[in-house]
């Protein structure tokens, strides 16, 4: 992330910037909000985000006039002339982001842009950078928040210890982790011990409705159309559920595993 904001210089290789090499003056098109935020405690809030804009090539009376706009949407007027110790966390929070995306960059790069917010504001953040998205920006999204993960990204990259080792789409991803895991709500008074016709597990679980039995099973060798066929003939089923891991899990699994 500090190499392609050119803020350190690469030891090796090449970064690419819209298919050409990555040029000085292309930090105008980007965006950049860091994790370990950063306002000037003693400007007020107006004139600080002006002065921030205008380091990304914008004109002051441009940057006023969209500042203006977010500032009406987002029911902040109150806060032009507030100096930024006179703000909360999270009022600060807003006021990054805003000159963050102000200039309406290319590339966004986010670093847990929802620290700090409560789940009101994090909600407001996160539909603006899906509508940015929308508008045609690319978004690098670094995060520790796998549900994030989950919800907002096309695509993934996993990181430990500096090293890749996991990438890809995320359906692709989830797909490829499948590991034959289904849960099974079927009308019974007692447990049915089912019999397919690959090697299976079977967990019996409990429920709360009486009349209705549920359990578990992992058949990872088999297909979910046999197992459903199979299970279908044993007995009536309610619902089956197969359980596709969460982006979470596939991170821990693949951690533990390098």
């Amino acid at each position: 992330i500090r190499i392609i904001n050119q803020i350190l210089a690469p030891d090796g290789g090449q970064v690419n910037f819209f298919g050409q090499p990555l040029q000085p003056s292309d930090v105008r098109r980007i965006g950049y909000l860091p994790e370990e935020r950063g306002l000037y405690k003693k400007m007020k809030v107006g004139e600080q985000a002006i002065y921030l804009a205008q380091l990304k090539g914008m004109t002051a009376s441009d940057a006023k006039a969209k500042l203006l706009t977010w500032f009406e949407r987002w029911g902040m007027m109150d806060w032009w002339n507030l100096k930024v110790e006179e703000l909360s966390k999270g009022m600060a929070q807003k006021i990054q982001f805003i000159t963050t995306v102000l200039h309406e960059p290319k590339l966004l790069i986010f670093d847990e842009p929802f620290s700090g917010f409560d789940p009101v504001n994090a909600e407001l953040i996160q539909n603006e950078i899906l509508r940015l998205h929308q508008e045609g920006a690319t978004i690098i999204f670094s995060t520790h928040r796998m549900e994030s993960v989950e919800e907002l990204c096309t695509d993934i990259a996993l990181i430990n210890h500096g090293h890749k080792v996991l990438e890809g789409a995320v359906h692709q991803i989830k797909d490829n982790h499948r590991n034959g895991r289904y849960m099974i709500d079927y009308r019974a008074d007692q447990p049915i011990q089912f019999t397919l016709s690959g090697s299976f597990d079977m967990i019996p679980l409990d429920s709360d409705i009486p009349g209705v039995q549920r359990t578990e099973i992992s058949a990872p060798d088999m297909k979910a159309s046999d197992i459903m066929a199979s299970l279908a003939q044993q007995c009536e089923p309610i619902t089956i559920r197969e359980h596709i891991p969460s982006v979470h899990e596939i991170f821990v699994q693949t951690v533990t595993k390098s």
